[in-house]
């Protein structure tokens, strides 16, 4: 049964109340990949999709951390005056969110577009992360509680008074990269790589196919083959 909102946004600027959902065996299959992003990210390369952000642009909090989530999307923009009142309403975004969903924020340059709080939220409602092109803060704090994050920068100055959010669940870019609400997301401490909803399988079955390549190639290595030989091997 589809959530209700909160009220913080208008109702138009909500596009969708429930996600499109992947089967858990594809979740599944991202996470049994051992090199999550690399993997992920050669087979969008194989796919002609362009999905993959290396972690020069979105760091990550907690370079343990390895996440495999749909994404629930929240779009901010600066505001031309300050505000009296805060104009963040990610908060709706967390209340639509499910068990292992992953908040996926467009927002602006050395603002907070997160800060403890709502890593809290999200950490509460079951989210497995964020994923922010913009500025976060307290992240001692979203690190301190298991809530990753992978962000363009770190800003102490709040978002409150200064951003507002003017969509949730409607399409987002990140980083120049068009993410859907229920999109996959996969992150590790290489990056981020998003996979459209439609072509999750096909880019599962490819870095499957990639990975186990990869295990051979390395297990002749540790048998002993010659580099001449190995050369030789299938990719």
């Amino acid at each position: 049964m589809a959530k209700t909102p909160l009220g913080k946004l208008r109702p138009a600027a909500i596009g969708l109340l429930e996600l499109p959902r992947l089967e858990q065996a594809v979740l599944e299959g991202f996470r049994a990949l051992g090199d999550l992003t690399g993997t992920t990210s050669d087979a969008l390369d194989e796919c002609d999709i362009a999905g993959a952000v290396p972690a020069s642009h979105l760091r990550p909090s907690d370079p343990r951390a390895r996440v495999v989530g749909q994404a629930i999307t929240v779009l901010n923009r600066m505001v031309s005056e300050r505000r009296k009142v805060s104009g963040l309403a990610d908060i709706e975004a967390h209340n639509l969110a499910e068990r292992g969903d992953v908040l996926v924020v467009q927002g602006v340059p050395n603002i907070s577009s997160m800060g403890g709080v709502s890593a809290t939220i999200g950490k509460r409602q079951g989210e497995a992360g964020a994923i922010v092109d913009g500025a976060v803060r307290d992240i001692d704090h979203s690190r301190a509680i298991g809530y990753p994050v992978w962000c363009s920068g770190a800003s102490p100055i709040t978002g409150k008074w200064r951003i507002e959010t003017i969509a949730v669940n409607d399409p987002v870019h990140i980083v120049g990269i068009e993410v859907k609400p229920g999109d996959l997301v996969v992150a590790d401490e290489s990056g981020v790589c998003f996979v459209p909803f439609a072509r999750a399988t096909q880019v599962l079955e490819l870095a499957q196919r990639l990975a186990a390549s990869e295990a051979k190639r390395v297990k002749a290595l540790a048998d002993g083959i010659t580099l001449a030989e190995f050369i030789k091997l299938p990719r």
